[in-house]
């Protein structure tokens, strides 16, 4: 959901971005699952559920054995770190290589602020199809 409702992107840009670059993509999946995260779909979650990205990460692989795997740019920092590696100290930064900005980017965008950009969108977007 983070491209369609962090960003406000349409859902068929990730989608087609996806299916481009997957091994395994399979069509119907692919778009079932970016209409279901965009909260656009048939059974698609609620619109106003929007994921804290951050929170996800710990939450699901608290080592960062995935980050590791597929963010090679982030594989020797801390575990504590892996996940928001803006928030780790100069030093952590320093070990593991990593320079915010050049090696691995500053955030996108703020998640609180973000999450609230989309309801009030959403919200007016919704008032406009009311009969």
């Amino acid at each position: 959901s983070f491209v369609c409702k962090h960003l406000l992107l349409p859902y068929s840009w990730g989608e087609a971005h996806y299916m481009k670059y997957l091994t395994d993509g399979d069509w119907a999946q692919n778009n079932g699952n970016w209409q279901w995260s965009a909260g656009c779909g048939c059974d698609a979650q609620p619109y106003f559920r929007v994921f804290n990205p951050i929170s996800q990460g710990p939450k699901f692989d608290a080592a960062g054995t995935y980050v590791r795997r597929h963010v090679p740019e982030l594989a020797k920092l801390d575990a504590k770190y892996i996940h928001s590696p803006w928030l780790a100290p100069a030093d952590a930064l320093a070990r593991a290589g990593v320079q915010l900005g050049r090696t691995y980017p500053r955030p996108l965008i703020e998640h609180a602020q973000a999450r609230v950009r989309f309801l009030d969108t959403a919200k007016r977007h919704l008032a406009k199809e009311r009969p």
